[in-house]
């Protein structure tokens, strides 16, 4: 995943050519790896798991400030845009700072932002404090979390990822509950500040997540030890060659003199004031931070505009316009399904057993069932993938038919279980682009996934607006939804005729 040089175990003045190759480590596939799972889990109960709540906190914001819902839904979607948009950017911080120090701040900077939603004057405060706020502190946490269980876990890594992606559903069930309970006894704005003192517990999670640090060992014979995570950087990986090697020796050759000639003058002048040595120590920890913060953003550049371009790969280029319409059909039904239960009469049924609590129930049960079925090895990962993202448009378009409490269960059942293949999401992209550029096409999809989740809210919202019924907007997602996919599955046909086509003019000129 990102090349954290925290968490992939080398010190600052390492020396690139004193690295030896790694001993697999003892939390690899087990010991901690699953703290880490828990931890993971535990983010998405509370970031994933809230937003897909906010279905019950904007029927609220409606009543309160008295808006149209397309501008009202902007603040649930800029929240969960936002969240995964900033995917991409937050790969810079983890790579500076590593995962755990990334997701502490974020845990911060996600309950401020509930916290000061709690006195929002009007929709637009909300805008800033929940969707811009909240959101850039979810995403603070999300990324890492899913991160370092791509780094704990090697052979095991579908399932671990469906396991700790299933809090996702527990989430939704819980908030929901708890997000109903507080609105109803202390009013929306007290619920708010009430949850932004539980997300606290995010910076818990994100101290959970501890670096990996194998120790080095010596090769003793011509076979190498094969190692947990990757003995080179990302811009040795990029580069090709040398160059980047011999341009990050002459930086950091250039900071450790500075730092050994304050060394010797230490050693030589005992007796100079304490003054001398905090300088010396300042000085050292800017250097140090300085080689960090340069190295981070070398590494961050390089993986999205470097070289070796992602968009190179037509396959991933068609997964992306995938990604821009895929996940709308998930979002839009838990944003807007309880006001669609309360026009069809059928809010007490609802409040009996809620229509989202169907979804996240039955999602849960999805990523699990999903991601055991996708490790098997007769199975193909793209085969269960695209089987669901079938299932899951298909229940879309018939959910604007459905007018009972029963059949509007069922499909809710289908979304829940089909929107599981989100658990196979850094699988499938692992087989696109390879282990050491998983990162920054992961970012890549989720950032396309978030400006999905960031339109598509308000999008319904406003066909609403115009139409007084939300089945038109079902139809439109829906049908963009299954261009992406057609396109997506039509693409690696078209390569295969492309590379024969180029193989038989070869042989004729041969």
């Amino acid at each position: 995943m990102y090349a954290s040089h925290e968490d992939i175990g080398y010190d600052l003045e390492d020396d690139p050519k004193a690295k030896k190759p790694l001993k697999p480590h003892p939390d690899v596939d087990g010991g901690w790896a699953w703290m880490v799972v828990l931890a993971s889990f535990f983010v998405h109960i509370l970031i994933m798991g809230s937003q897909m709540a906010l279905g019950v906190l904007n029927v609220e914001w409606l009543e309160e400030f008295h808006q149209s819902r397309g501008l009202t839904a902007w603040v649930s979607s800029l929240s969960m845009g936002i969240t995964l948009i900033v995917g991409p950017f937050i790969g810079l911080f983890i790579n500076t700072c590593g995962c755990r120090q990334t997701a502490i701040i974020g845990g911060l900077v996600n309950s401020l932002g509930w916290v000061l939603s709690a006195y929002a004057a009007n929709v637009q405060s909300l805008f800033i404090t929940f969707g811009v706020a909240a959101g850039l502190g979810s995403g603070m946490v999300y990324l890492p979390a899913v991160v370092m269980v791509g780094r704990y876990f090697q052979k095991r890594r579908a399932l671990a990822q469906g396991l700790s992606t299933t809090g996702t559903g527990f989430g939704t069930f819980l908030m929901t509950v708890l997000l109903k309970y507080l609105c109803a006894e202390y009013g929306w704005r007290n619920a708010m500040f009430i949850q932004g003192a539980v997300s606290l517990n995010l910076c818990v999670c994100g101290a959970l997540m501890r670096p990996l640090s194998p120790g080095r060992v010596e090769s003793c014979s011509g076979r190498e030890e094969p190692s947990a995570l990757p003995t080179h950087s990302t811009e040795s990986v990029k580069s090709g060659g040398p160059l980047g090697v011999t341009e990050e020796q002459e930086r950091r050759l250039g900071n450790e003199e500075t730092v050994c000639d304050l060394q010797t003058q230490e050693s030589q002048g005992q007796t100079r004031p304490r003054k001398n040595m905090c300088a010396f120590r300042v000085l050292k920890t800017v250097s140090q931070l300085t080689v960090r913060v340069q190295r981070g953003f070398r590494d961050w550049y390089s993986g999205y505009f470097g070289t070796a371009s992602l968009f190179t790969n037509r396959t991933f280029v068609a997964f992306i316009f995938w990604a821009l319409f895929a996940y709308s059909s998930f979002v839009i039904p838990f944003i807007h399904l309880p006001e669609i239960v309360s026009l069809y009469n059928l809010s007490d049924q609802n409040d009996v057993f809620p229509l989202t609590s169907i979804i996240a129930i039955l999602h849960i049960l999805g990523k699990v069932m999903l991601g055991a079925v996708a490790d098997l090895p007769c199975i193909s990962v793209w085969n269960v993938f695209l089987i669901a993202n079938f299932t899951l448009v298909l229940s879309i378009f018939l959910l604007p038919l459905m007018h009972t409490y029963a059949s509007l269960a069922v499909i809710c059942a289908l979304i829940g279980f089909s929107s599981g293949y989100f658990s196979l999401m850094p699988v499938v992209t692992e087989d696109l682009v390879g282990t050491e550029h998983l990162a920054n096409a992961y970012g890549i999809i989720i950032c396309a996934n978030g400006i999905s989740a960031l339109l598509g809210p308000p999008f319904a919202g406003w066909i609403f607006d115009i139409t007084q019924k939300y089945d038109f907007s079902f139809y439109v997602c829906g049908l963009l939804y299954m261009v992406g996919i057609v396109f997506l599955l039509i693409q690696p046909c078209i390569q295969r005729i492309e590379q024969s086509r180029r193989k038989y003019i070869e042989g004729a000129h041969a």
